[in-house]
């Protein structure tokens, strides 16, 4: 698949790694993106040794397919940007492959040859040890351009018009491998929802994932269509062209649950204000770290504290305004750097 930047030799310059991971293939391709370059995005897919630790594995092709194999040859690219643990091996094979002349981009730790990366980008919650080759960003990259919000915006404009505003949207995520999103937290964030919603007079753009889980979802469905107030739901099941991004574009205020990195970090490209949902028990604690370093800097707040009846307290008298913040985008800082990283070349 081809985004491509050729160079003089006439093979393309930029290799993107992509695995099975939406989440870690929307940060690598972001930073490519943020570049400004073409690009090629070269598929990894795994097999079961792709679980072994990196020390095990360390600069090779183990745990990665035949298949994807085939796509990694020469002519070899100027820079690779991978995420994820298990990337990190096939960047350094590429490396070793090119003779050292293929610089590497490694979008969280890699868990194993730190030294042979030329550029490690790690969010500031991670509390990496610093280094020459260390990037510290806040947050996670993403390919939430202030751009690619103004054409959504347009694009998405006549659907939700008529609608009063503020525009709330409640962007609703899940349980996890170690966390649960239970009845009562669905409840609780939809209520809340509502409540903005009334006070305000505003509307509700609600979308769910598909951890949100079917009771949930019917849940949520339920309590929105006995609030009387005016809602646009797009359910995870759903066949209609899919609103998220419309969402971030056009909502003046946005609720996101606080499970997942990704949401947190599109939510805070977005103009609106943004109030992040983190009862006990919703987020692991690197998360939560995450989430503390989007308050103190300024692009998000806290929705309520704690769980149980008293979180439910705190949301009857918590007030949600409409607040201004900078738009997030680590992957500029991190595409900035690989650029002077290829520069260097001439």
């Amino acid at each position: 698949m081809t985004d491509s930047a050729m160079s003089e030799t006439g093979h393309n310059r930029i290799w993107v790694l992509a695995d099975d991971r939406a989440g870690n293939v929307n940060q690598a391709v972001g930073v490519a993106e943020a570049m400004a370059c073409r690009f090629e995005r070269i598929d990894i897919s795994y097999t079961r040794a792709a679980q072994l630790p990196n020390f095990v594995r360390r600069a090779s092709l183990l745990g990665v397919t035949p298949r994807s194999r085939e796509k990694l040859h020469a002519p070899w690219p100027e820079l690779v940007i991978a995420a994820g643990r298990r990337t990190a091996p096939v960047a350094r094979w590429i490396k070793r492959q090119s003779g050292g002349k293929t610089r590497i981009c490694q979008i969280m730790r890699p868990d194993g040859g730190e030294k042979e990366f030329d550029l490690i980008a790690v969010p500031a919650h991670d509390g990496v040890r610093a280094a020459e080759n260390i990037l510290e960003i806040p947050g996670a990259p993403h390919r939430i351009s202030e751009t690619r919000l103004v054409l959504e915006g347009k694009a998405w404009r006549r659907k939700f018009h008529g609608l009063p505003h503020p525009l709330i949207a409640l962007i609703v995520g899940g349980s996890t491998k170690k966390t649960t999103f239970t009845a009562e937290m669905a409840r609780d964030m939809t209520q809340t929802a509502i409540k903005a919603a009334r006070d305000t007079g505003g509307a509700l753009l609600v979308t769910t994932s598909r951890r949100t889980g079917r009771d949930n979802e019917s849940l949520i469905a339920d309590l929105l269509e006995k609030a009387n107030v005016p809602f646009h739901l797009h359910g995870w099941n759903s066949t209609e062209d899919n609103p998220y991004f419309g969402f971030l574009a056009l909502a003046d205020i946005l609720i996101v649950t606080g499970d997942s990195v990704s949401m947190c970090c599109e939510a805070c490209a977005a103009p609106g204000g943004v109030y992040i949902y983190a009862p006990d028990g919703i987020a692991a604690p690197r998360h939560r770290r995450l989430h503390q370093n989007l308050f103190d800097r300024g692009y998000a707040r806290p929705l309520g504290q704690g769980q149980g009846a008293a979180l439910a307290d705190a949301r009857k008298t918590a007030k949600l305004e409409v607040f201004h913040h900078p738009s997030l985008q680590p992957a500029r800082l991190v595409a900035q750097r690989c650029l002077e990283l290829i520069g260097e070349r001439g």
